[in-house]
């Protein structure tokens, strides 16, 4: 059966590769991210098994709009992967209430209104899978706003299991406990260790074993660290 996912925060690294992942798995996939040139090369590259949806995630007609024409393209919303975050990288004396606002419309308000919309779609079950940070577990110096936010998407992710288990739909969050190996952060920092980073691909392919645990065995939170760590 082909199912359908929604990547909502898609861009070079571990967006790309969730749905590189998705696609190989048989499944079609809507693709978010309020950038439109990237998100049409990519989903050019995809092929018919993809579509590219610029959307706002943090204004709620939009959203709605956007699982619409998902939903036209390719059908109800079996898988949700809740990636996109939001931070203005800024202390408690430098943040101002807009940017801390900000960073939790598009991380936790941005999670909700996917979530709702996703969760419309899902009668005979399906995923929803968070994208947490050491953050979400640890609150970071510096990143007052990032942190906060991060911390309600997993106080998100933790209610809405016990809410919907019983109905047949897998909700699971990830730490990411490390930076993701990315274009940008590689051409920022070309003589890092890869084996210090953790590796998009791999990442995605533990998001899809969540997509295909036995119900019996559905993990709430997985955390994911690299080996080789530095500070």
């Amino acid at each position: 059966m082909t199912r359908t996912a929604v990547i909502a925060g898609v861009g070079p690294g571990l967006g790309e590769s969730l749905a590189r992942k998705f696609i190989d798995e048989g499944c079609q996939v809507g693709l978010f991210a309020r950038s439109t040139g990237y998100l049409e090369e990519l989903s050019a590259e995809l092929g018919e098994q993809a579509v590219a949806v610029p959307t706002d995630i943090t204004d709620e007609q939009r959203v709605e709009e956007a699982f619409d024409d998902v939903r036209e393209a390719f059908g109800p919303v079996d898988i949700l992967v809740n990636h996109a975050s939001g931070a203005a990288w800024k202390g408690l004396r430098d943040i101002s209430p807009g940017e801390f606002e900000q960073a939790w419309r598009v991380s936790a308000q941005g999670a909700l209104l996917c979530s709702q919309q996703a969760v419309a779609d899902m009668d005979d079950g399906g995923t929803i899978i968070f994208t947490g940070a050491t953050s979400a577990v640890r609150g970071r110096g510096g990143a007052v706003g990032f942190s906060a936010a991060k911390f309600a998407v997993r106080g998100m992710a933790e209610s809405m299991a016990r809410e919907l288990g019983p109905e047949g739909i897998h909700v699971a969050h990830v730490v990411l406990d490390g930076q993701i190996n990315t274009p940008a952060l590689r051409q920022q920092n070309p003589n890092r260790d890869e084996d210090s980073l953790l590796d998009p691909d791999e990442i995605a392919e533990s998001y899809w074993h969540l997509v295909e645990q036995d119900e019996t065995t559905w993990t709430l939170e997985l955390d994911l660290r690299p080996a080789v760590e530095e500070f």
